[in-house]
C-alpha cells in the first residue's frame, strides 16, 4: 500500500482535472461516455441529480467501466470519490447498480478487486460503496445472480456469495491488523454495521471468527467520533444477538461485562437503546440471565427506568429486562434459600417444598457439585433429631425421585433407603408418614406413586 494517500479527502480528489478526452483518444472511454462524462463532471449537485434521476443507470455503467479499463490511481480515486459523493447525497441511488439495463454488467467486480489492491482511499471507497450496493439489491431475485437476470450471459459475474464473502475477509484483515493507523476501524465497523443485516454475513464473519476481533471496541467513549464507532460496533453486536453461533461467541467473551460498563457510562439515548435491546436478546439465552443478575443489571436497568427517555422501543425493552431478572432473582433465590437451609440442617414446611414450580424449575439444580444438596439431604435422615427435620428430608427426597428423570437410580446409588426404611418405625406420625411416600415413590417409581402425594 503506498502511504502518501493515506489522509485523501473525497473533496480534495474531486479537485483533479481529469483528461477524460485523452482517455477516449485511446479507446479506454466510448463516445457516449465522453459526453456523459463532459455533461456531469464538475457540475453543481442539483444539476447532478437531475442527470441522475434522467439516466442513473447510464452512469453507474461509465464509472464501472473506467474502474474495469483504466489502471491510473488518480483517475481510480477520482471515479470512487464521484460515485461517493453521489451515494453520500442520496444512499437510495445504490438502487440504480441493479438497473435491469445492467444486467449484462459485472457492477460488484472492480470494487471487490480494488479492495485488496488500492491504496486507503481506494480500499475504504471501495468497501463503503459495495456495503450500499449489497444491501441496496432486491433480496428475491428469482434464481438471478448478484447483477440481476445475468444467468443467461456468457461471461462468469461475480456473485453475490462472491461479494460478501470477499468483503468479509477484508473486514476481518483490517480489525486484526489496520491498514490506517485511524481510519482502518471506524470505517470497517461502519460497514458491518450495515451489512451483518444479512444472514449469510453473520454466517462468513463467525466462521472467520470476527465476534471475538468486536468485543475489544465495547468500551466507554467520550469523543464525539468514539461515540460513533461505539455505537457501530454495539450495533454489530445487537445483529448478532439474533444469530445462535454468534450467541455462543458472546457467551464466552467478555462482551457482557463490557456491555454493561457501557450502558453504565452512557448518556448517549441510541447508544443506551442498542445496548439494552442487545441485553433482552440476550436475557433468555444460555446463562447469560444468572450472568446479568451477578453484574447488578437490575439496578442499572431501574436506574436507568427512572429517566426521560422518549424512545418507545428502549422503555419496552427495559420493563423486559427488568421483568425476566426479577424472575430469574426469584427462582435463583429460591433455590439458594433452600440450599442455605438443607447445609444448615434445620427444615421446615416452608411454602417451597410443597411448590410443584420450585421442584420443576429447580430439578437441575440438584445435579451441581455432584448432588451436594442430596447428599447433604441424606446425611441429615441419620443425623437429624428433630421430627420436623426428618419429615421434610423424607418428603423432598420423594419429590426428587419424582421429578428428576433419573431420580429413583440416583437416590439409591447414594444409598438413601435404608436410612428411610428406618424412619418408618420412627415415634413421629409426620415422619412415618412422609418416610413410607419415599418408599413407594422409589419402589414403584414416580409414575404409579404420584397419587399418594400427601
Amino acid at each position: 500500500m503506498t502511504t502518501e494517500n493515506v489522509e485523501l479527502t473525497t473533496e480534495e480528489v474531486l479537485r483533479r482535472d481529469i483528461p477524460w478526452e485523452t482517455y477516449m483518444t485511446t479507446k479506454l472511454i466510448t463516445g457516449t461516455g465522453l459526453q456523459l462524462l463532459r455533461r456531469y463532471d464538475k457540475k453543481a449537485e442539483s444539476y447532478k441529480a437531475q442527470l441522475l434521476d434522467d439516466d442513473g443507470p447510464g452512469y453507474v455503467r461509465v464509472f464501472v467501466t473506467i474502474l474495469r479499463d483504466i489502471f491510473k490511481e488518480e483517475t481510480v480515486e477520482y471515479v470512487l470519490a464521484l460515485i461517493d459523493e453521489m451515494l453520500a447525497a442520496n444512499p437510495k441511488r445504490a438502487r440504480l447498480f441493479h438497473d435491469e439495463s445492467l444486467a449484462d454488467e459485472d457492477t460488484y467486480e472492480p470494487f471487490l478487486r480494488l479492495l485488496w489492491k488500492g491504496n486507503w482511499f481506494i480500499q475504504e471507497k471501495s468497501c463503503k460503496i459495495l456495503s450500499l450496493t449489497v444491501s441496496a439489491r432486491s433480496k428475491v431475485q428469482n434464481g438471478a445472480d448478484a447483477n440481476g437476470d445475468a444467468s443467461s450471459s456468457k461471461k462468469k459475474i461475480t456473485t453475490i456469495d462472491d461479494v460478501l464473502a470477499g468483503v468479509v475477509e477484508w473486514l476481518c484483515a483490517q480489525l486484526k491488523k489496520p491498514t490506517h493507523p485511524t481510519r482502518s476501524i471506524p470505517s470497517t465497523i461502519n460497514c458491518l454495521s450495515t451489512l451483518l443485516k444479512e444472514p449469510v454475513v453473520r454466517s462468513s464473519f463467525v466462521r472467520a471468527d470476527g465476534v471475538k476481533l468486536l468485543v475489544p471496541l465495547i468500551s466507554p467513549a467520550s469523543t464525539q467520533q468514539s461515540i460513533q464507532l461505539l455505537y457501530e460496533t454495539c450495533l454489530c453486536v445487537w445483529l448478532l444477538s439474533y444469530y445462535e453461533p454468534a450467541i455462543e461467541y458472546l457467551a464466552t467473551s467478555r462482551a457482557l461485562p463490557r456491555l454493561i460498563e457501557v450502558v453504565k457510562g452512557s448518556t448517549k439515548e441510541k447508544v443506551v437503546r442498542v445496548v439494552i435491546l442487545t441485553l433482552r436478546n440476550l436475557l433468555s439465552k444460555g446463562t447469560f440471565s444468572a450472568h446479568m443478575v451477578d453484574l447488578g443489571v437490575l439496578q442499572i436497568v431501574q436506574s436507568l427506568k427512572a429517566q426521560a427517555w422518549s424512545d418507545e422501543d428502549l422503555l419496552d425493552a427495559l420493563n423486559q429486562l427488568e421483568q425476566g431478572l426479577k424472575e430469574n432473582i426469584k427462582m435463583l433465590s429460591s433455590f439458594d434459600k433452600y440450599k442455605q437451609e438443607v447445609l444448615l440442617g434445620h427444615l421446615d414446611w416452608s411454602p417451597m417444598h410443597k411448590d410443584p414450580i420450585f421442584w420443576r424449575e429447580n430439578i437441575n439444580n440438584f445435579e451441581e457439585n455432584d448432588f451436594q444438596i442430596l447428599r447433604v439431604l441424606i446425611t441429615i435422615l441419620d443425623t437429624s433429631s428433630d421430627a420436623r427435620t426428618l419429615a421434610v428430608a423424607c418428603y423432598d427426597l420423594s419429590q426428587f425421585i419424582q421429578c428428576h428423570s433419573a431420580g429413583r437410580i440416583i437416590v439409591n446409588d447414594l444409598k438413601a433407603k435404608e436410612r428411610v426404611m428406618r424412619l418408618l418405625n420412627h415415634e413421629n406420625a409426620e415422619v412415618t408418614k412422609n418416610a413410607l411416600l419415599c418408599i413407594q415413590r422409589l419402589f414403584l417409581g414416580a409414575k404409579y406413586a404420584s397419587f399418594l402425594q400427601a
